[in-house]
């Protein structure tokens, strides 16, 4: 597939056919991720790959960060239905920044940009996943939700580093048309 092609045809996916996904296709689309560009090569990037029995415990622990969230009346909005799909998903790779730490713990400036910058190169690693599992045939779906679990699932894996978000991959159950977008001309400005 065309690199092009398969950012066009790229879609969140949120429903998967009830089909393993062989070992080799998971490690190429995280070998995809581990080749996007870093700042200053750090390859700031750790993957934790949850599949087969493992998803029920990781479903438990997100429904406990959900619960404890809305005793204390926060909104947990559409994470109920993410968790949905995080049930249905075959693979789900939890994507974290091992050198950084909780992203409500007190930072320097340095600290600040240096967090900025592995953001950014982790954000790319996410997309190169994401297009891997379009060439794949896969399905993916990036998903920020899990920071309604965030202290269950970190303490769950055994991880003190920054949590940025998970990928749920599998095959997929479903064809979404293209989400609107807004149009070039509104989102760039030429400077002459």
């Amino acid at each position: 597939m065309e690199l092009l092609e398969a950012i066009n045809s790229r879609r969140s996916i949120r429903k998967f056919k009830d089909q393993l996904i062989p070992k080799a296709m998971i490690e190429k689309v995280i070998k995809a991720a581990t080749l996007a560009p870093s700042g200053k090569n750090k390859q700031p990037w750790k993957f934790y790959v949850v599949q087969g029995e493992k998803r029920r415990e990781m479903v438990s622990e997100m429904q406990k960060g959900m619960d404890r969230l809305e005793k204390l009346e926060i909104n947990t909005g559409s994470a109920r239905h993410t968790l949905k799909v995080m049930a249905q998903a075959p693979v789900t790779i939890f994507v974290f920044n091992p050198t950084s730490k909780h992203p409500l713990l007190k930072r320097d400036t340095l600290e600040i940009y240096s967090d900025v910058v592995d953001i950014q190169s982790i954000g790319a690693a996410i997309q190169n996943m994401l297009l891997a599992a379009v060439d794949l045939g896969l399905g993916s779906l990036w998903i920020c939700d899990v920071f309604f679990g965030y202290e269950e699932l970190c303490a769950w894996l055994g991880e003190k580093g920054q949590m940025i978000a998970a990928v749920s991959l599998g095959f997929p159950d479903q064809s979404p048309a293209a989400r609107p977008r807004k149009p070039i001309s509104a989102v760039t400005e030429y400077l002459e």
